[in-house]
């Protein structure tokens, strides 16, 4: 179903480039990794959150309710988190995929939604045109299926491993819809009067 969404994807951009688009350098991959693994919006915003809705629904049982299981659940998604990351970083580099997240040229709300949910499947090759994105499918599936080998029994299995696949793409396209809107929200918030 992945492939299915992605090759729709690709399908309808296929002319479509990036504008102004310069190559990632192996400095800024590195960089990425760092900020999308332990950067502020991975350990303030995201990673809390992952950790309270865990804790909040007991799951798994087995590390409890409260700070302790709160700690246990957050230590859990950043191992997840880190490992997919250097899969898609490592990958990224030798297939010549581009893991930023490019604002969309399209000021239009409807078409900047459409531009989230297209750069969740989609990545800018070496020249910076659209085309599936393969590190990255490979980095929530190898994340998701290798954590396996380290999780506790209750959540280990394969169809765990499949749920938690379809949360690394929900959790990927809101964190484009992040980058994509809070610099205008932020703008408008906190504009100087």
């Amino acid at each position: 179903m992945l492939l299915l969404l992605a090759s729709v994807a690709h399908a309808q951009t296929k002319s479509d480039v990036v504008p102004d688009y310069k190559p990632i350098t192996g400095t800024q991959r590195f960089n990425w990794f760092v900020v999308s693994t332990v950067g502020p919006t991975s350990l303030l915003l995201a990673g809390p959150l992952s950790a309270a809705w865990g804790t909040a629904l007991n799951s798994p049982r087995e590390y409890g309710p409260g700070w302790e299981g709160f700690g246990k659940r957050y230590g859990m998604r950043l191992t997840g988190v880190s490992t997919g990351n250097a899969i898609e970083a490592g990958l990224g580099a030798f297939w010549g995929e581009d893991p930023r997240y490019f604002r969309s040229p399209d000021q239009h709300f409807r078409a900047r939604v459409k531009y989230v949910i297209k750069t969740t499947f989609l990545a800018p090759d070496r020249e910076g045109r659209w085309r599936i994105a393969y590190a990255r499918h490979a980095g929530n599936i190898g994340n998701n299926f290798l954590s396996s080998t380290w999780r506790v029994g209750s959540e280990n299995g394969p169809d765990d491993a499949a749920v938690r696949c379809i949360w690394g793409i929900t959790g990927k396209m809101g964190g484009n819809a992040f980058s994509e809107f809070w610099p205008d929200v932020k703008r408008i918030v906190f504009r100087k009067k």
